[in-house]
């Protein structure tokens, strides 16, 4: 097979890649009371701190609409807190709670154990490589779609 057929056929397989990923994250959360939305919420938080709505639709790329649904469900249930924001009037600060950093320390813990196992059999430097390759065609798209919208 061709080189260009190949990434072609890469990157086609990354959208069911994705697909089965967040349906097997999903099953994880079973139990949780948590939703895939509210998940991504709280990993963005227990990674980075607190934060704005502008600022974790940026972290997750997605509209900022969308992003305020997904916090308000977090804050809805008890798994954030909004607070002022010192460089915004408007624009609140979103914090975990102790119940939603609990909860995502968990989440995460029963996640990497998950990623464990499935890495078991692949070669390290096959990671180093597929992830090299998924950053420089991300980088790649973006540039030329941000183009394209000029």
């Amino acid at each position: 097979m061709k080189k260009y057929e190949q990434l072609y056929r890469l990157i086609w397989l990354s959208r069911p890649l994705m697909q089965a990923a967040e349906a097997r994250v999903e099953r994880g959360l079973d139990g949780t009371g948590l939703t895939v939305r509210m998940r991504a919420v709280l990993e963005i938080l227990h990674a980075h701190g607190s934060a704005s709505v502008p600022e974790i639709a940026m972290k997750l790329e997605i509209k900022r609409q969308y992003v305020q649904l997904m916090v308000n469900e977090t804050l809805a249930e008890g798994l954030t807190v909004g607070r002022t924001n010192p460089r915004h009037k408007r624009s609140t600060m979103i914090a975990l709670t102790p119940k939603g950093q609990s909860l995502i320390e968990e989440v995460v813990m029963r996640e990497k154990r998950l990623v464990e196992q499935l890495g078991a059999e692949i070669d390290a430097s096959d990671i180093e490589t597929a992830l090299q390759v998924v950053r420089i065609l991300l980088e790649k798209l973006k540039v030329e779609g941000e183009e394209q919208a000029k």
